[in-house]
């Protein structure tokens, strides 16, 4: 019986994956068509056939490409400022006990506000332009990459430090070719927090008076009920950030390819 139901297990491990995927989506899309059909959830959920003509009018006038293009740029915007900026905090937090006692305290304390709540601040210190929203999206991910980054150097292995100092290694030598090697995986994680923490905050940061954005799309259309085109912009969101994903693992799987992982 055991042998059996190993075997059915061992099958199912051998499906590829590109079928579970299919499989998935096709569940989802029946899902989305019942719950648009059905009198209690028609209001809140369009169809598959409204959101692909939402879709397709969109890209016949050609404001998608544009809602697209401006949203990427203040996402990649603000992530690109908050990695820049997070980098060096974080390891200066994991290297110096100092600067770890002076700064932590309040990186803890702000990571718990949402982003959203300095939109009040952010315009009335740099007004409703594109600087504002920039301003957001790096205030979110500022945060979440510091703390993943400054984990990562915390949790460097004691040992290889102590071996590193028994062979004369002074602490350049410890900090380039031990502390940064062993935190690029933190560092990547980070990314990929970072990224998903932009886009989760990009509808937020476009309120501060956008005229165009993904996020101002679905805001907009929102008010108007247009149910089809706020969940066509949230899809639109979504795989946005799932190829972002996608991308930063396949840098991981390159970069850290030393690193020992659990395979289920």
């Amino acid at each position: 019986m055991e042998k059996k139901q190993g075997n059915a297990s061992q099958k199912l491990y051998t499906i590829p994956g590109w079928i579970w995927v299919t499989v998935s989506f096709l569940l989802a899309l029946g899902l989305l068509k019942l719950l648009s059909v059905m009198p209690s959830t028609s209001i809140v959920f369009a169809s598959p056939e409204a959101m692909v003509k939402s879709f397709i009018n969109k890209v016949n006038d050609g404001t998608i490409w544009g809602h697209i293009g401006i949203s990427l740029f203040r996402v990649f915007g603000g992530f690109v400022i908050g990695f820049i900026v997070a980098i060096p905090v974080a390891f200066l937090m994991g290297w110096y006990k100092i600067f770890r006692n002076l700064v932590e305290p309040w990186i803890q304390f702000v990571r718990n506000i949402p982003p959203i709540a300095y939109i009040p601040l952010v315009i009335a210190g740099v007004g409703v332009g594109e600087k504002a929203k920039i301003v957001v999206i790096f205030v979110a991910t500022f945060l979440v990459m510091v703390i993943s980054i400054y984990q990562g150097v915390r949790n460097v292995d004691v040992t290889l430090i102590k071996a590193a100092k028994v062979l004369g290694a002074n602490s350049n030598d410890i900090f380039l070719k031990i502390v940064i090697p062993a935190s690029t995986p933190f560092i990547l994680v980070g990314v990929r927090l970072g990224l998903s923490a932009a886009l989760t905050t990009l509808v937020a940061a476009e309120m501060t008076g956008a005229s165009r954005g993904l996020g101002m799309m679905v805001t907009s259309a929102g008010q108007y009920y247009d149910m089809a085109t706020v969940l066509m912009g949230i899809i639109v969101i979504g795989i946005i950030g799932l190829t972002l994903e996608k991308i930063v693992k396949f840098l991981e799987r390159k970069l850290t390819g030393w690193q020992e992982t659990q395979v289920i």
